[in-house]
C-alpha cells in the first residue's frame, strides 16, 4: 500500500546547518528505501513563504500569497513510500529527521483507476 508522509514543523526551528545535515540524512533514508522497493518519492518544500494559494468560488479564482492556514508549523516536505501496512509507515515515519523536531503525518494513498501513471511526462514524437 502507498503512504504519504506529510513532514510538519516550525521552519525556524532549524539552523542552516541542521537543515542540510537534515537533508543529507534524508537523501540517505531515501537510498535505503530505494534499495527495499520502498521508495516512490521525496522532497523537501521551500520556505512558506513562498507559497500560494487558490480558491475558486462561484466559479472565480481566488488567489492569495502564503500557506493555506496560518499555524505555528508548516508542511515542509514529504515521503511517498510503499509499506506492507500502517505499522511499517510508522516505523519509516519515525527514521525521517523532521520527526524528531516536528510531525510526521501518515495518509494512505488512494488508488483511483484511470488515473495515469506518475513519473516522466509522455515524450512527443
Amino acid at each position: 500500500m502507498k503512504y504519504m508522509l506529510l513532514i510538519y514543523g516550525n521552519e525556524n526551528a532549524w539552523t542552516e546547518g541542521e537543515r542540510e545535515r537534515c537533508y543529507a540524512e534524508s537523501i540517505e533514508l531515501t537510498k535505503q528505501l530505494h534499495a527495499k522497493g520502498q521508495y516512490l518519492g521525496a522532497s523537501p518544500l521551500h520556505l512558506v513563504s513562498t507559497a500560494t494559494s487558490v480558491r475558486v468560488r462561484d466559479g472565480k479564482k481566488l488567489i492569495t500569497d502564503g500557506p493555506f492556514a496560518e499555524t505555528r508549523e508548516q508542511l515542509g516536505g514529504y515521503f511517498l513510500i510503499e509499506a506492507t501496512d500502517l505499522d511499517e509507515a510508522i516505523n519509516i515515519a519515525g527514521r525521517i529527521p523532521g520527526a524528531r523536531v516536528g510531525t510526521v503525518e501518515i495518509r494512505p494513498v488512494m488508488e483511483l483507476d484511470g488515473l495515469p501513471p506518475g513519473g516522466e511526462p509522455p515524450q512527443s514524437h
